[in-house]
């Protein structure tokens, strides 16, 4: 079989199997799949954390305005959350101590883990921000932002902004730095994708990875 037929047949197996979003696995909620490779050939499920357990408010992803090692990246969650599991970084800290279900990967998600968590399960009814959106780590990749209508609410119940397991209407950090002073959040009401200063207290919500 060529290069280019294996993976296709991968990329079709990837979606052969899948739950539907916001189903439960893994001891929490699917939420679509990344390609850390960037070529849109899915590798890991992404699996959210139950809201009551696994998503808290008024946490700082730094207590001071420093770089941290190891945090840049924009799809490898787990090493940037790992290496932030200290009381320096209260967020990631709340995230890596977490045992849910039986499972103790939970981690703080990197910018475009958190980007695909906001695709396939955006709370509101809310127009999207049309200056983000673009993701080559999703599964399909993403090339071009937001439109106002795209993506549209979940359809899973649960996740609606009336659910049990919703998003809040909030901003929520990334495991990803951007600078000295800040690091990405993205805004689980419209999608922006922007940088905050570090010791603000804001959202997070756990994930964790399951391979495909």
């Amino acid at each position: 079989m060529s290069g280019a037929l294996q993976a296709v047949f991968q990329n079709q197996r990837s979606f052969s199997s899948l739950p539907a979003i916001g189903s439960a696995l893994g001891g929490g909620y699917f939420a679509g799949q990344i390609s850390t490779a960037g070529n849109g050939i899915a590798d890991y499920n992404l699996v959210v954390g139950p809201a009551a357990s696994a998503q808290i408010g008024s946490k700082q992803w730094k207590t001071a305005n420093t770089t941290t090692a190891g945090t840049t990246s924009v799809i490898d969650g787990p090493t940037n959350s790992t290496n932030m599991n200290n009381a320096s970084h209260p967020a990631a800290q709340f995230c890596e101590g977490l045992t849910i279900g039986g499972f103790s990967d939970w981690y703080m998600p990197a910018k475009n883990e958190l980007e695909v968590c906001y695709f396939n399960l955006k709370p509101t009814t809310t127009s999207n921000s049309t200056s983000s959106g673009i993701n080559a780590n999703a599964v399909p990749a993403r090339a071009s932002n937001y439109t106002t209508g795209t993506p549209a609410q979940t359809s899973a119940t649960a996740f609606k902004d009336t659910g049990a397991e919703t998003f809040l209407n909030a901003d929520y950090w990334s495991s990803t730095e951007n600078s000295a002073t800040t690091s990405w959040y993205q805004a689980l009401n419209n999608g922006q994708q922007s940088s905050n200063n570090k010791t603000n207290s804001i959202y997070v919500r756990a994930i964790r990875r399951v391979a495909v």
